[in-house]
């Protein structure tokens, strides 16, 4: 059994007691960041074999499956949140199906459905579209957004939340709304609704992890 596990973006207690179990009960546990998800497993007194597996060593796929094959059951976890939404679990979920190994979700949070659930606007149709370009396709991916007829969720580091705030306004999308989310579920969490321009003035001095919406 391979279980795909949501754990916290932020305030370690929204983790959920299955969650909690099948991290016990798991004969190794797969994770982005051995360093992060250590800590995770520390605070909650787990001990298990840790082993990292990201976007640059999806080579460990088929002994992962040949593990599950021996009668193991397996954990992945993201860094944060639900796997396979930003990360490689998708392509490992994918081949262990096509190997007839039985793989479990355990729902957890998500910091797209977090900041969409305050957004205060119509969400029974919305786009995830991952994190902004760095350079390559940066305007090409702006444009789309805001050509979407629907709601985009997306993500934007905080050095360039400035950079995307400008991109917007001068590609026609100085009074679209948007809602940005900054630390959710953590201490100093903040959550604020304007036009690009507005928002630009609010985060001066962007720090954190942001999570936006470009409403319709």
């Amino acid at each position: 059994m391979l279980y795909i596990i949501g754990t916290p973006i932020g305030n370690l207690g929204d983790i959920t007691f299955r969650a909690i179990e099948v991290l016990k009960s798991a004969d190794k546990i797969y994770c982005e960041d051995t360093r992060r998800t250590a800590k995770l497993l520390a605070h909650f007194e787990i001990q298990k074999p840790l082993e990292s597996f990201h976007e640059h060593s999806e080579g460990k796929i088929e002994r992962i499956v040949a593990e599950l094959k021996q009668g193991n059951e397996i954990a992945y976890v993201s860094d944060a949140g639900t796997p396979g939404i930003n990360d490689p679990g998708g392509k490992l979920v994918a081949v262990a199906r096509d190997a007839g190994i039985v793989v479990s979700p355990i729902p957890g949070p998500s910091s797209v459905t977090a900041l969409l659930s305050v957004a205060g606007i119509a969400a029974d149709k919305f786009c995830f579209m991952g994190f902004v370009p760095t350079k390559k396709g940066r305007e090409t991916f702006i444009k789309k957004m805001l050509s979407s007829e629907m709601t985009v969720v997306f993500f934007e580091t905080a050095p360039r939340l400035h950079k995307l705030f400008d991109q917007l306004i001068a590609l026609g999308g100085e009074s679209r709304q948007l809602i940005v989310g900054r630390e959710l579920t953590k201490k100093f969490e903040e959550i604020q609704t304007g036009t690009p321009v507005e928002l630009k003035g609010y985060f001066s001095k962007p720090l954190g992890e942001f999570v936006l919406v470009l409403a319709a």
